[in-house]
């Protein structure tokens, strides 16, 4: 009689269960394992027989049968070694070494080592999310077991090896459930650069402020050492802390990427990801063979920081597109599609010609002009339409940099930012979806939450005509004034507001 156990496949940051049959007929010794699996998880069949035979049972190897394990739907490709555990466990209840269990409501999770230990996996946060609608236990390795038990609602059973399991399911052991308490708490706030700490760049603070209360993408110009790298990396100091949702949203995609860790199984800061620019399209924005997130999706609710972007290939930073505009990047292949959030703050950094000097009112500028229209339109006017704000940062002053004077630390700009950010989820409560930010908002969203006053409606038709803006600029410059009001705790749009927010646009319109 075949022996049935349940286990977890990962497709994009998403589970579904996976039935492993196990099944021993007579004949010459054949281990065979069916149903699309890969290279790591045929290799199963070694490391299960070692496991089993050095946990004290008899292992495949030493039994003349023909043992078949397939791993059900059949038509959906099998990765890595997370299938081990759950083989092993059925082979053991085919072959009557272990007491027969309810094996429906339990869920295998984990890969052998020879010795019979359980090692860790990555996609564990997903497949416990599926498991909770579908059974009642899950177990897993027990450095699995703190980033398992994030999910509550279902019983966590962590283990350090197969032995520990078999006694646990034969009731020789009890273990009890990994329960984590103050999840918000997890990791502390451990920042590089505070704001306090940058000189001087006045404005550029500002327009990071403004990005940070809703979301804006946001690009940096100005010559070397004036400070953008450093700014970017304050960013994340004065951005709201996480919701638990967001936490979970985050560390599922973490976990898929095997990012996770036993002391930190919770992501509570909001991610920073800084790609180089020789970085390709696929680490970038997710794929592969078997697609896996990117550096976009890695940086979901968090800080996507691009320095030196004309560096950048052109066909990497193109790929942007559909991401910066709806929050979430579509890989497509022969066997499917798969969709991953990419909901980010881009921060992009760059000079303004190639010597970076262009403009510089004290520093001459060595290249020429056709060199310096050539390095500009490296990046494209559909790209640069995308960013909401862009602002020129000027070389830092000698008084600046020893100027005694205390700017704004990241924890009151933080204070302001979580007012405005509290403002507009309250906004927002009336729609039946999960907006968190003003960037978020569709144009009908816009129209309907961003009211003008008449001088302010004037301001933003006068600007529209003189520079001939897009209707896509129209919008992202409402929604820029709308968060300017924000933090000015206004309710409509004022002049000012909209001023301020044209400010930052209409340099990227020519």
């Amino acid at each position: 009689m075949p022996a049935k156990v349940y286990s977890a496949a990962v497709i994009g940051i998403k589970a579904q269960p996976i039935e492993v049959e196990v099944d021993l007929g007579p004949g010459l010794h054949n281990f065979n394992i069916v149903g699309l699996a890969d290279k790591a998880v045929n290799e199963a069949k070694d490391r299960v027989s070692s496991a089993i035979k050095n946990s004290g049972a008899v292992a495949p190897l030493r039994q003349n049968r023909k043992i078949t394990v397939n791993l059900a739907p059949a038509d959906l490709k099998k990765e890595g070694s997370i299938y081990d555990l759950a083989i092993a466990i059925g082979y053991l209840l085919c072959s009557n070494q272990i007491k027969n269990f309810s094996t429906k409501n339990k869920l295998f999770l984990g890969e052998l080592a020879l010795d019979g230990s359980l090692r860790p996996v990555a996609g564990v946060l997903p497949s416990v999310l599926m498991a909770k609608n579908k059974f009642e236990e899950v177990i897993l390795p027990a450095k699995n077991a703190k980033e398992a038990a994030v999910v509550k609602g279902i019983k966590i059973i962590g283990c350090k090896d197969l032995k520990e399991v078999v006694e646990y399911l034969e009731g020789k052991k009890e273990i009890n459930s990994i329960v984590e308490e103050n999840l918000e708490n997890f990791g502390g706030e451990n920042y590089s650069v505070d704001f306090s700490d940058i000189k001087g760049q006045k404005q550029a603070k500002r327009a990071l402020e403004i990005a940070a209360a809703g979301g804006h993408n946001i690009l940096m110009i100005g010559s070397p050492g004036s400070g953008k790298s450093m700014l970017a990396k304050a960013l994340p100091s004065i951005l709201p802390k996480m919701s638990l949702n967001e936490a979970i949203e985050v560390t599922k995609i973490h976990s898929v990427c095997g990012l996770t860790s036993e002391d930190n199984p919770l992501i509570v800061l909001r991610p920073y990801r800084s790609p180089h620019h020789t970085a390709s399209k696929v680490a970038l924005v997710g794929g592969g063979s078997w697609p896996k997130p990117g550096e976009i999706s890695l940086a979901h609710r968090g800080v996507l920081f691009m320095d030196e972007l004309p560096e950048f290939n052109r066909d990497v930073l193109e790929s942007l597109r559909q991401p910066l505009e709806e929050g979430e990047i579509t890989v497509s292949r022969v066997q499917g599609s798969l969709t991953f959030p990419a909901r980010f703050i881009l921060v992009a950094a760059m000079n303004p010609c190639p010597c970076g000097y262009y403009g510089d009112p004290e520093k001459e500028c060595r290249c020429a002009p056709g060199e310096i229209l050539r390095y500009q339109k490296k990046i494209s006017g559909p790209l640069l339409d995308r960013i909401d704000i862009q602002v020129e940062l000027p070389r830092v002053k000698y008084d600046d940099l020893k100027s005694e004077e205390k700017s704004e630390s990241s924890v009151q700009i933080r204070e302001w930012i979580e007012k405005a950010r509290e403002i507009q989820k309250e906004r927002f409560l009336s729609l039946n979806k999960e907006i968190y930010t003003n960037s978020e908002m569709t144009s009908k969203e816009a129209e309907e939450f961003c009211q003008l006053e008449k001088e302010a409606e004037a301001l933003l038709k006068k600007a529209i005509e003189s520079f001939y803006l897009s209707a896509r600029s129209y919008y992202k410059i409402l929604k820029v004034a709308r968060t300017i009001a924000d933090l000015d705790n206004s309710e409509n749009i004022k002049s000012e507001h909209v001023a301020e927010a044209l400010h930052y646009r209409i340099k990227t319109e020519n």
